[in-house]
């Protein structure tokens, strides 16, 4: 018991110095930062090889119609990116408001307030697609309480940090568990509830099953199940790397009365609206996640 209470002393001494280089980092402007990015990909892609066989396995199963070369540009294009959102969540730590609207645009944010100015909260989906942590500005955009459904982190050191980067700009996470508890409690006032849709469920958790990228694909319904309750209509938001650092993000209405749907109408709408984006520039979605694990006959490999 001293030995395992010593070494998580050490973990979290050495999580908490990372945590403070990391700050000193974020300090760096954007030019010098995209340097450090460079030599990042060069280490994943080149040296670590940083899960490119769970890369070079999803985009083969995605997309089983393009060719060899076609396939190691948009590897190699991931890579590319994934340095730079690396570098961006740090920047994220220590970025003025000013500067991070800048950064991160919302082109149309009075499709929320015709919405909030009739009552209505919104549910919003959203992918692991772009720069999803530079969004964390939303609630400077809109006049609602900004709630993000999020999975925690088992580090409690990089927990806490990432906790402080998503609520610096006034949002308010919610773990996933506790997701219908908090909306039911903030039911009394207008919500913007943000759910990552393609998030993995647990294996004995899940109810539903779609083909999405060419692959059986186990679903959340969290966002269906909770637009039917609330009446709340359904967003997606559509993030567009415009250039290296600057985003935009569209809220594009998907349902508007969810009551009214069929099941699994609104699930399919989001799942769709998701694959279109990835379908159509792959190379700034989440390719190295373990997004495939299982199917509807069990564990996949």
């Amino acid at each position: 018991m001293f030995e395992e209470n010593s070494q998580l002393m050490v973990n979290a001494f050495f999580s908490r110095i990372v945590v403070f280089f990391l700050y000193l980092v974020s300090l760096l402007p954007f030019w010098f930062l995209y340097l450090i990015s460079d030599l990042i990909f060069l280490i994943l892609y080149h040296i670590v090889k940083y899960r490119r066989d769970v890369v070079q396995g999803n985009l083969g199963r995605s997309f089983p119609n393009k060719s060899s070369a076609e396939l190691q540009l948009i590897e190699k294009q991931y890579y590319e990116y994934l340095a730079d959102m690396m570098i961006e969540s740090v920047k994220m730590i220590s970025l003025p408001k000013k500067s991070a609207l800048k950064h991160f645009v919302y082109t149309n944010p009075e499709i929320l307030e015709t919405y909030f100015s009739a009552g209505r909260s919104v549910v919003a989906a959203a992918g692991h697609y772009a720069n999803w942590e530079m969004g964390n500005v939303m609630p400077l955009c809109n006049s609602g309480l900004n709630m993000v459904v999020y999975k925690p982190l088992a580090n409690k050191v990089f927990e806490n940090l990432f906790h402080k980067i998503r609520t610096r700009y006034g949002a308010v996470m919610v773990p996933m568990k506790l997701a219908l508890r908090k909306i039911v409690e903030y039911r009394k006032q207008i919500t913007l509830s943000v759910f990552v849709s393609d998030q993995t469920p647990h294996y004995h958790e899940t109810q539903y099953f779609t083909t999405f990228l060419n692959q059986t694909t186990a679903i959340f319904l969290g966002i269906e199940k909770i637009a039917k309750l609330t009446n709340s209509p359904v967003v997606f938001l559509d993030v567009r790397l415009v250039k290296r650092g600057y985003y935009t993000c569209t809220f594009v209405p998907l349902i508007e009365n969810p009551q009214e749907t069929a099941e699994h109408e609104i699930t399919e709408a989001h799942v769709r609206y998701l694959e279109k984006m990835i379908m159509e520039k792959p190379q700034y979605w989440l390719w190295s996640h373990k997004r495939w694990k299982f199917n509807e006959q069990g564990f996949i490999g």
